[in-house]
Formats: C-alpha cells, sequence, structure tokens
C-alpha cells in the first residue's frame, strides 16, 4: 500500500537535522539528495499540499526492466576473463553510474588493462544479447506505463547507455509512448547527481516541480529528490535502496500494481 513520507516534510524533526548537517559538510553534494540550495526547487515545500503535475519520468533499469543482472553479469564476466576477483561491494558501488563512471571504475578501482570506452562497448555487447533473446519486462511494467501516459506525457531518465535504451525504446514498443529518452552518458553526472531527470524535463518542456520521477534505486532516489520532482519510490528487491534514501521520497510503494495517476497526483 502506498505510505505518504512524512519525513518529506522540510518541517519534520529528521528533515531538518538532515538539511543542518547537509549545508554545513555537504554543500552542493548530491551524495546525500541536498544540493546546498544550489538547484533544489523542494526546499520548503510542503509535501502535504499536492502540487500540479504536468509529466511523469520514469527511470528503466531495476524498475520497467529486470535488467541489473545483465549489467552485473556483463561486468563480472569481464573482471573474470582479465583473472581478476570481483570485490565485495562492487556491484552496489555501481549502481546508478553512469556509462563513463563505472567504466573508469571498472579500469581505476577493479583494475581491469583496457581503456574505459573498451570496457563499456564490451559490457553493452553483453546486455544486448541477453536483451535479444528476451527483453526482461517485470511484471506489471506495460501496464504501468500505459496507465500514466493515458494521462501524462512521458519521459526516461536511465544510467543505461544510449544505444541500450534506443533499442529498448525500438523492441519494446515504448518509443511511441514516450516523448524523451536520456541517458546519464548524455549529461555531466550520473545519479545521484540531479542531470539526467533535469535534462529529462528539460526535453518534454515541463518544470521540474511539476513532474513526477519514478525509481527503484537509492541514487535514482536521491537524483530524482535532488531535481525536485515528486519522487515516488518502487523499491528494488534485489538491491534495495537504503532508509535515508526512502526518507526522501514522496510516496514509497510495494510494486508497480500500486503505481496510479492518482498516487501519482497525490489525489
Amino acid at each position: 500500500m502506498a505510505c505518504q513520507n512524512s519525513a518529506a516534510n522540510p518541517d519534520h524533526p529528521s528533515r531538518a537535522k538532515s538539511y543542518n548537517r547537509a549545508s554545513s559538510r555537504f554543500p552542493g553534494d548530491w551524495s546525500n539528495g541536498y544540493d546546498g540550495g544550489l538547484q533544489n526547487r523542494r526546499l520548503g515545500f510542503d509535501s502535504l499540499v499536492p502540487r500540479l503535475i504536468d509529466a511523469v519520468i520514469f527511470d528503466l533499469d531495476g524498475l520497467l526492466l529486470d535488467s541489473e543482472s545483465a549489467w552485473d553479469g556483463g561486468r563480472r564476466a569481464l573482471v573474470a576473463e582479465h583473472g581478476l576477483e570481483w570485490p565485495e561491494g562492487a556491484t552496489e558501488a555501481m549502481l546508478g553510474m553512469s556509462a563513463p563512471e563505472w567504466s573508469r571504475h571498472v579500469a581505476g578501482e577493479l583494475g581491469v588493462p583496457l581503456e574505459p570506452r573498451a570496457i563499456s562497448d564490451r559490457v553493452v555487447e553483453h546486455v544486448l544479447r541477453s536483451y535479444d533473446a528476451a527483453l526482461p519486462l517485470l511484471p506489471g511494467a506495460e501496464a504501468a506505463v500505459a496507465r500514466l501516459a493515458a494521462r501524462w506525457p512521458l519521459a526516461l531518465a536511465s544510467s543505461s547507455n544510449k544505444e541500450v535504451i534506443d533499442h529498448v525504446m525500438a523492441t519494446s514498443g515504448w518509443g511511441d509512448v514516450f516523448r524523451a529518452w536520456v541517458s546519464s552518458e548524455e549529461v555531466g553526472r550520473g545519479k545521484p547527481a540531479p542531470d539526467v531527470f533535469l535534462e529529462a524535463a528539460r526535453r518534454i518542456g515541463v518544470e521540474p516541480a511539476r513532474a513526477a520521477g519514478i525509481e527503484d534505486s537509492h541514487n535514482g532516489i536521491l537524483a530524482a529528490h535532488a531535481a525536485g520532482l515528486r519522487t515516488i519510490a518502487v523499491p528494488n528487491h534485489e538491491f534495495p535502496p537504503g532508509e535515508d534514501a526512502l526518507a526522501r521520497a514522496d510516496v514509497v510503494l510495494g510494486g508497480l500494481d500500486e503505481l496510479t495517476p492518482s498516487v501519482v497526483a497525490g489525489e
């Protein structure tokens, strides 16, 4: 069942504490979902007052597609190919990173002796092969997209490479449903920075404060929140978001079947 998050209210004691901590230690640092007042349009916003929603921006991996395992498998295979071990926490460390960011991480932190561009290309090949075999749509994904598309224009803000998103849009039929899609490799920073959500909102001509962002991951929730979107979390069960990220969501749902227009609009 959907639950309205009281901690999303800026007057809530736990929220005030996080703001004070963020402003003193992390000005402009998106890793805690707070921008030091640089761009966050939600500062001072009372989440108990419904706001007008003009568009919805979806994440892709882990929300609409059961694809995190495909990406993780591709990276693990490449690391093993070079006789290296997969360190504990490496999977979680790369969740939400853009392609340039995670490919540099695989080279620099995991030790794969290839240029980041080559690393990205190899992993993308692995992912596209798995998608050619069967596009891993999550249960309820098609119905959720259709429900919201009937009321609002949709955009996509994803950490996947652009060519992978293009492939998904072409094979799923969603290319005719979503008005724009953005890869985080097209912007300056990956999630938890808000860049990919801000660019998606710009491409469909909507103010971020009048858009809803649907996310499943820790860094994705922080990114949507930092962009100023009404943030709706559908937690990923394989890689669940932390409590600090969930505290910044306006609504937390148990699954895509709960993602209805009334929930998005806060009605």
